[in-house]
């Protein structure tokens, strides 16, 4: 039988900094004993193991740890990304495939169909605070599956929806249901060593690639025949297997413990622990010590005034040119180049009429062909991202797509513009990529979730925007639409080069004070069974 002990060294002897810091090191010892036989009152006998005579305490955090990585994450894994996928890319990309179908079917101006793109985000900023606070108070599991089931019934309705009004408000609920998927993430990362974060957050935008590429497919096999109704339902079904696959779904361990259900809570970890084939801690599960939450105004002292800043342009940023690359896509594709785009304007202008195109076979299979875009995407970012680091990735993601937005300018052919989309598309979904894993290791504890949660609410300003730009601005001036696009992302390249901290190689900060900080640089590298004292000493 093995068994994992959990000692704190130097509790006994911390300074009074180390203790506000809330520094302290365990050290986890793999041993394999006898078992040694304890008395009870009947004088019958149970393996000291059992008994736990011991003062040996350890935290969720801990316990996770030790278990580490294996079976148990692998399918949170995938149930977390059939969540991303179904939930978010899904609903995202249909977007760019609804626009132009309403537009042409219902004779909308374009500020109409902008509008239709624009209520998504909006429902979706409306809500994230109130999925934020159920999922706080009723659980990860709870807040999560309530969100998926809006989502889908509101989804499914929106295939009903007579007229355009009827859409642009099911649409927005839509959106509002849409903001409750981060609680997906929220509940996977709890459940993941501190060393697999960072590749499992990438492993999850390639569960959005393949939302997006899935919708696509979908699209190409149910418009020709069905038309848009029978896209929008069929398209909110995978949320039902979802939610059925929720049932297998844990509830957080530390949401557990926080709400005084510790029993829960070490029955959730044992069950990790059997599946993964790993030891559990022995002792006392106790609650790990509540720092304070970080405010507003933690984010701009001197130390990440710059840092915030810039990582809520670069934010923008991508959501600004991602989704306005997806809405700009099929307008492309519907006119062959910018330059048909520039002479089908004029030409609709003259005739004083709402002629438009439908998207044919050979545009739904170019659209695709772009999307595939996302895994290459997903692979040059895990490639480069350790190798130059993360403020040069951003920077190069941001100047690429900028350098193939200005080469749109040229009056190239469909072979030549599909190529410019692809590669455009495939370095700024991987400057995301790069800024979902700069942000939380920018930011310490205290303000870590406060921090990627304002970047995230500038990221849906952004893509809130965009649709007046790629679809409302492209009806004066392709050109100019183009400038704004490439134009802000070379902007968001240099603003990427100035960030004041590069993380590359650097653990997760728990305090805000810089020693602490460039402390961190070198700690990863220690082996595992080592432990540091205070001063730095090995034991």
């Amino acid at each position: 039988l093995r068994v994992v002990k959990f000692r704190r060294t130097g509790e006994s002897s911390r300074s009074d900094e180390d203790v506000i810091s809330g520094e302290h090191e365990i050290q986890i010892e793999g041993v394999r004993t006898e078992l040694e036989p304890v008395e009870l009152e009947d004088g019958a006998a149970v393996p000291k193991e059992f008994a736990n005579p011991t003062d040996d305490t350890f935290m969720v955090e801990d316990a996770v740890e030790a278990i580490g990585f294996g079976k148990f994450q692998w399918k949170l894994s995938v149930i977390t990304g059939l969540a991303w996928a179904s939930n978010y890319a899904m609903e995202m990309m249909i977007l760019s495939i609804l626009a132009p179908q309403l537009h042409c079917e219902w004779r909308l101006p374009s500020w109409q169909v902008a509008l239709l793109t624009s209520v998504v985000f909006v429902g979706m900023m409306s809500s994230s605070t109130l999925w934020g606070n159920i999922s706080d108070q009723y659980g990860r599991k709870t807040g999560l599956k309530i969100s998926v089931l809006w989502t889908l019934y509101y989804g499914i309705l929106s295939g009903f929806a007579p007229v355009y009004s009827w859409i642009l408000v099911l649409r927005g609920l839509v959106g509002f249901g849409i903001g409750g998927v981060p609680q997906s993430v929220t509940l996977y990362a709890e459940f993941l060593p501190m060393k697999a974060r960072a590749k499992c957050i990438l492993l999850i935008e390639v569960f959005w690639a393949i939302g997006t590429v899935f919708e696509v497919l979908l699209a190409v096999l149910v418009m020709p025949t069905l038309g848009w109704r029978w896209l929008l339902i069929l398209s909110a079904l995978p949320l039902l297997l979802f939610a059925v696959l929720c049932f297998w779904l844990p509830e957080s361990a530390r949401y557990d413990v926080l709400s005084g259900n510790q029993e829960k809570a070490i029955a959730t970890l044992k069950r990790i622990a059997t599946e993964n084939g790993a030891p559990m801690p022995l002792g006392k599960l106790i609650i790990s010590r509540q720092e304070d939450r970080g405010k507003m105004k933690d984010l701009f002292t001197p130390h990440f005034r710059w840092t915030t800043l810039l990582l809520w342009f670069i934010w923008f940023s991508n959501a600004f040119s991602y989704y306005g690359l997806v809405l700009l896509t099929t307008e492309f594709f519907q006119a062959g180049d910018v330059c048909s785009i520039s002479s089908r304007r004029k030409e609709v202008k003259a005739k004083c009429s709402l002629t438009c195109e439908y998207l044919t076979e050979e545009d739904y299979t170019d659209l695709l062909w772009t999307t595939l875009s996302e895994f290459p995407g997903v692979l040059v970012t895990l490639w480069i991202i350790d190798r130059i680091g993360r403020k040069k990735t951003m920077a190069l993601s941001f100047f690429v797509f900028s350098f193939c937005s200005l080469l749109l300018f040229l009056c190239v052919g469909r072979n030549v513009l599909t190529v410019l989309l692809f590669i455009a598309r495939a370095f700024i979904s991987g400057g995301f990529q790069a800024a979902y894993v700069y942000t939380p290791e920018v930011y310490p504890t205290a303000t870590r979730a406060l921090g990627l949660g304002t970047c995230s609410g500038m990221a849906r300003v952004g893509a809130l925007i965009t649709p007046f730009i790629a679809q409302v601005m492209l009806e004066s001036s392709v050109y100019l639409t183009l400038v704004v696009y490439s134009g802000c992302c070379l902007l968001a390249a240099v603003a990427s080069c100035f960030l004041p901290i590069e993380t590359k190689g650097r653990g997760l900060q728990e305090s805000s004070h810089k020693e602490w900080g460039q402390e961190m640089v070198g700690r990863g590298s220690h082996s595992p069974g080592v432990t540091r004292s205070n001063s730095g000493s090995q034991e």
